[in-house]
């Protein structure tokens, strides 16, 4: 479904800009294509060469060592074509750069989202996209694959703001309290001088009389010195 909207495929790089729809769904006749020549007329009657043009100039030496170990080049995909039966269209799709073709009953995860970046620029031939519905079912139609079930939403109204706000919900609930008194902040008497002097009134005299103390051994410690 990400394939299907427009702003995840641009954001993925892929340049659509000049056509019409997407997904893009063609005649079964792609199927039947054999030629790189008529498969690259295709594309530009389609306008989606762009895309491929986009892919063949990104292509670049890759940095590090992966150039030496089978990785020389990097390149930016260009359009997955999906098709249903296999007439010609691998051989005629294959040499073309970016391009990736994939059986419909084969889809490879890793092709739809490469790096798990939804919004791959697809192209499917119609057969392989009507049966779409065929092989992962739909609300009314069970797949044929084994132990798979479509996803299907678990809210009907999506819209959760208008749901919080409506009448019936907030009915329901509670009335907003009103701003009660707050529990001040407790101060520890052994760290603040004020609240101990506030808990005990003779704290104040008896810190007084310790400093005085602690002056007086100083300066006898002084005397001592110079002497």
């Amino acid at each position: 479904s990400a394939s299907a909207l427009p702003g995840l495929v641009m954001a993925r790089g892929h340049r659509i800009q000049e056509i019409q729809e997407v997904p893009l769904v063609v005649n079964s006749s792609i199927e039947s294509i054999s030629k790189t020549s008529a498969a690259v007329a295709l594309l530009k009657s389609l306008k989606a060469y762009a895309d491929v043009e986009k892919s063949k100039d990104s292509r670049k030496i890759r940095a590090g060592k992966g150039k030496m170990r089978n990785r020389r080049h990097t390149q930016r995909r260009g359009p997955l074509i999906v098709y249903s039966q296999d007439q010609g269209v691998t051989q005629a799709f294959r040499n073309l750069p970016g391009v990736e073709l994939a059986n419909v009953d084969h889809l490879n995860l890793l092709q739809l989202a490469p790096g798990g970046h939804l919004g791959r620029f697809i192209i499917w031939s119609k057969g392989a996209f009507e049966k779409l519905d065929t092989i992962y079912g739909t609300t009314r139609r069970q797949s044929i694959k084994s132990n798979f079930r479509l996803p299907r939403p678990k809210m009907v109204n999506t819209d959760l703001a208008r749901i919080i706000n409506s009448d019936e919900v907030q009915r329901q609930l509670r009335r907003r309290r009103p701003n009660g008194h707050r529990a001040p902040l407790k101060k520890n008497p052994l760290k603040n001088v004020q609240v101990m002097i506030r808990l005990n009134p003779h704290a104040k005299s008896t810190r007084r009389a310790e400093q005085l103390r602690q002056e007086r051994n100083r300066a006898k410690k002084a005397a001592a010195k110079k002497n």
